[in-house]
């Protein structure tokens, strides 16, 4: 039988909220009651929006909620190589394509187009620079014009096949990548997206059971495409709720009042946080 190992894995781009108490606290519980392991990520290839006092506030309110986790924490941004690699290995695949586009030729084209189909993230990249010839692309990249690589769906699929993975919320649950359209894997100013940099990390740290907020549902068919791809093995999920608000909204970071910081100072003890989380 495998052994269970889960993550909590979030970003130090502001405060954790109660929401991050439930699944923090979920996965813990999943892991403690499987006799497994639990993990902490520092999910922080967002170099301009994370803050290292951020990041400690992160250990702080987990400790102080009596979650405890198996050390050294993995931090992403020390593994931008790893990720570099792990890009280079879809490039040689010939799934991957550098994108020149800005933002605003994106925007006027999906604009321009008669029914441009729409995903999770939005309307669909219309594909541009797809059709770009080996040659031209060459040129552009030699003269250091600042570029995306983006995933070529179509042909990923055309690679990988039919994918189903275990959802214990949802039951077998067939892979449809391309919800997402040609997602975008790397930026000159972040050197990983999340689907590459959460995929490639839940291998390296041998993560047997993700738990995350369904939310990220969707993400998941194109996390079980790089899997595929990169010839990673494929954990079990599952996607549990989202705590909300009295009006069904849920939590953000900007809910400053109820950070684990501010309930701390508001004199709340670790019990009544984890019985507001639901634990």
């Amino acid at each position: 039988m495998t052994e269970i190992v889960t993550r909590f894995a979030p970003s130090p781009s502001g405060y954790l909220h109660i929401g991050h108490a439930y699944s923090a606290l979920f996965a813990e519980r999943a892991a403690r009651q499987a006799n497994g392991r639990f993990l902490l990520r520092i999910e922080d290839i967002d170099i301009q929006r994370c803050r290292p006092e951020f990041e400690e506030a992160i250990f702080e309110d987990l400790d102080w909620l009596g979650l405890s986790w198996e050390e050294p924490v993995r931090r992403q941004s020390d593994h931008f190589d790893e990720f570099s690699d792990a890009l280079t290995r879809l490039v040689d695949l010939g799934v991957i394509y550098p994108c020149f586009c800005s933002r605003k030729q994106i925007r006027t084209e999906i604009a321009a187009a008669d029914r441009a189909p729409h995903g999770p993230e939005g309307p669909h990249y219309p594909g541009t620079c797809r059709q770009i010839g080996i040659s031209e692309r060459t040129e552009k990249l030699n003269e250091g014009i600042e570029h995306a690589y983006r995933l070529d769906t179509a042909k990923a699929l055309d690679m990988a096949g039919q994918m189903v993975w275990s959802d214990r919320q949802a039951g077998q649950v067939e892979a449809d990548p391309g919800l997402f359209g040609d997602v975008v894997l790397a930026r000159k100013d972040t050197p990983s997206s999340y689907h590459l940099a959460c995929t490639w990390d839940d291998h390296v740290q041998g993560i047997t059971f993700v738990t995350r907020g369904e939310d990220l549902f969707p993400s998941t068919h194109v996390h079980l495409l790089l899997q595929r791809l990169l010839g990673l093995q494929t954990p079990d999920y599952h996607h549990h709720k989202l705590l909300t608000n009295e009006s069904g909204v849920r939590f953000a970071k900007r809910d400053k009042s109820l950070t684990i910081r501010s309930l701390r100072e508001a004199g709340n003890t670790p019990e009544q946080v984890r019985q507001l989380a639901g634990f």
